[in-house]
């Protein structure tokens, strides 16, 4: 039985968030596939996980036996993320830009999830694993636009997921989502419904793509 492990993090909800409505299509897509699946979903916009700390930290590189409780407990939360990722045949990861980047409770997924020796390393423990990433974004940052220089979104994405934890990373990317709200993006609304229209389309694909490649 397939399973997939979907994490938003915009802030807002799904009826204003591009992230999260292409997501949705995603999984809706998956479910499709997988009708006997099952999806672990966390929201860390509503039910965020703990930055790491030095409890957090040092509990994975010391002997369990000495650690403290404080210790015991932060290890605990990080192997439990960890272990979803683990059993997933799939990933999917709303991460919309916020300030050029990914939203903090993003990134605090990513520091307990990321544990070398596990996770990370030579051998990491879900190589190979899909994950499709929704990257929505205000504006555009393509390649030849002037902002180019400031994408920090799937450049970041690629080197954590990819190259340091081997997953098979695809990116699904809606873009201009502040056209139809900022008055000098208007003349730029048909290309924000096109790259809508497309995500969507994308999306659907992906997932639709991951149900034949797992069933093979």
């Amino acid at each position: 039985m397939a399973t997939l492990l979907h994490i938003d993090s915009s802030v807002f909800p799904a009826s204003a968030s591009a992230s999260r409505a292409v997501a949705r299509t995603f999984r809706q897509a998956w479910e499709e596939q997988h009708p006997e699946g099952t999806v672990i979903h966390r929201d860390l916009a509503t039910d965020p996980v703990p930055h790491l700390t030095a409890e957090s930290h040092l509990a994975a590189v010391t002997d369990p036996a000495e650690h403290t409780p404080e210790q015991a407990a932060a290890l605990a939360r990080r192997l439990l993320l960890i272990e979803e990722i683990e059993r997933a045949d799939a990933l999917l990861i709303g991460a919309p830009m916020y300030n050029f980047t990914i939203p903090s409770t993003l990134k605090a997924w990513l520091d307990n999830v990321i544990l070398v020796g596990r996770t990370a390393g030579d051998a990491p423990s879900a190589k190979g694993t899909p994950v499709s990433v929704v990257a929505s974004r205000g504006g555009s940052y393509a390649p030849g636009t002037p902002r180019e220089g400031y994408e920090y979104v799937q450049n970041y994405l690629r080197a954590v997921l990819g190259d340091m934890m081997g997953l098979d990373v695809d990116f699904i990317v809606p873009e201009l989502t502040m056209a139809p709200r900022v008055p000098a993006m208007a003349d730029l609304v048909p290309l924000f419904e096109s790259s809508r229209e497309r995500a969507h389309q994308d999306a659907t694909a992906r997932a639709r793509a991951l149900g034949h490649r797992q069933a093979a």
